[in-house]
């Protein structure tokens, strides 16, 4: 099932070292194909999705689409995303593709012929809006979403999701359900009600910004009184949806660099222990850091270029990959997590005891800030612990 899938998510453009700023020419090269020995590095991690960023035709760092027909030249052609679906398929990897249906580039087509607005977009001026009560606009979205379905994708993650009318995603998505009755659809969204969003929108998932928020700020300040609030809040939004859940990704400043590489793997032991369907933000499980800038280059930092192949990968990283491999494994063993129920048995200001269930399947996780992070996940059976499933300390 997709809302059991681990994705791995990357930035295609900066990690395939594509030019965000200042093209000469076209660029044209084929990128996507250099991801090739990074799929078996996804399934040694224990991953089987992957998560792509924008790769069609834009002005520069890819959320400004000039084409959602055509793979941005800096990456490749649409023969290369087909080598890449061929690639994918024989690994057992499901791919996503992040759509970018709010907005435009302000000189895309679209603009002059009336289906976007000539102002900017929450004051960037290089972006136009869409007019999503405009039936021509619906029906470019459906056929572009149905185009790329054909060629093999899982779903769309829909970029800025929470700003589009959920009137919109509603026909939308009922069109292209009618062909493929299988995709999935995860909406962006940082903020206000998940539920009601997902609803009105028919969407299958929304992004869990609260949840990551809590995460790292409980580790960060030494507070998981946050954490327990936000995981009663998780709980609510987990019984109505499988919510993506997440650390990392290129939005956000690298989790290494939020709370250091130590209080990072107590952070994905919680996250991996959680109901939702996880993604990996590439990087994070080599101990990346990164925090976001300012102006044109402020997500350079987060959006790095990866070396041709792993084994060229600092050595530095491999203990905290490895931390990774044992955490995604151990959710791999327990695809009931997805759709667990939450209870919080204990908590103080540096510690906190929760448990996950579904049916008489527990487990109860232990993590700790004092005197050094550590976590612990052991089995349980009728409220009592078991074996040791996993165990680190800093």
């Amino acid at each position: 099932m997709l809302e059991n899938t681990i994705w791995w998510h990357v930035y295609p453009l900066g990690a395939l070292g594509a030019p965000i700023r200042d093209r000469a020419g076209d660029d044209a090269a084929p990128r996507l194909r250099e991801l090739e020995p990074w799929l078996d590095y996804l399934i040694e991690l224990g991953c089987d999705g992957l998560l792509l960023a924008p790769i069609f035709e834009s002005v520069g760092h890819g959320y400004d689409t000039l084409d959602h027909y055509r793979v941005d030249a800096r990456l490749g052609t649409n023969e290369d995303f087909d080598w890449l679906m061929s690639a994918c398929r024989e690994r057992g990897i499901k791919v996503m593709l992040d759509g970018v249906f709010n907005h435009v580039a302000a000189t895309h087509p679209a603009v002059a012929a009336g289906l976007a607005g000539s102002t900017s977009w929450e004051g960037h001026d290089e972006l136009a809006t869409l007019h999503h009560d405009d039936e021509r606009v619906r029906d470019m979205v459906a056929d572009i979403m149905k185009f790329w379905l054909a060629r093999g994708i899982a779903g769309w993650r829909l970029d800025v999701a929470y700003s589009v009318p959920p009137a919109f995603w509603a026909d939308v998505l009922a069109r292209v359900r009618a062909d493929y009755p299988d995709a999935l659809f995860l909406g962006e969204v940082i903020h206000g009600d998940y539920v009601q969003i997902a609803s009105s929108g028919t969407l299958n998932s929304v992004t869990q910004y609260e949840l990551w928020k809590a995460i790292w700020s409980s580790l960060h300040d030494e507070n998981f009184w946050e954490l327990d609030h936000a995981l009663s809040r998780h709980a609510t939004v987990s019984g109505s949806m499988v919510a993506n859940t997440f650390v990392g990704n290129h939005d956000v400043d690298r989790i290494s660099s939020k709370i250091g590489q130590d209080k990072a793997i107590v952070a994905l032991a919680i996250l991996m222990t959680l109901p939702g369907m996880p993604s990996i933000y590439y990087g994070d499980e080599q101990g990346f850091e990164g925090i976001r800038g300012e102006g044109w280059t402020a997500d350079d930092s987060v959006r790095p270029a990866l070396p041709a192949n792993p084994s060229d990968l600092s050595p530095l990283g491999s203990w905290i990959f490895n931390e990774h491999q044992a955490l995604v494994g151990l959710r791999r063993r327990h695809p009931w997590l997805t759709r667990a129920s939450i209870e919080v048995l204990d908590k103080t200001n540096e510690t906190i005891s929760y448990r996950v269930s579904a049916g008489p399947t527990e487990l109860q996780i232990d993590a700790w800030l004092q005197p050094a992070p550590g976590v612990r996940i052991r089995a349980c059976e009728h409220g009592e612990t078991g074996e040791t499933l996993y165990e680190w300390a800093a």
